[in-house]
């Protein structure tokens, strides 16, 4: 999916270990669709680099998401990654 969102609120960087032994970064940016009040929200998760973008309330972004779903022990589970992300400043073009 890709589309200008508004960010809502970001956390903060934690560091996690991959399942190689090494180590990255990661943080959850909650983003919602331009439009309205009432407009879609998504969680997403920022990973490596991307993951050291500091964004602020309010801010446009604009992103490319991934979402997948696995099932573990009988549950199945949504995860929403953000595959880039681009903060919008007065005067970008698209």
């Amino acid at each position: 999916m890709k589309n200008i969102f508004r960010v809502v609120n970001q956390s903060a960087v934690v560091n996690i270990q991959r399942q190689d032994g090494t180590q990255t970064q990661k943080c959850q940016l909650v983003m919602q669709e331009m439009g309205g009040k009432y407009e879609n929200c998504f969680v997403a998760t920022l990973l490596g680099n991307l993951a050291q973008m500091k964004l602020s309330q309010n801010d446009l972004v604009y992103a490319v998401l991934r979402f997948t779903a696995r099932d573990y022990n009988g549950q199945t589970y949504m995860d929403c990654m953000v595959q880039d992300i681009v903060k919008l400043t007065e005067g970008s073009i698209f």
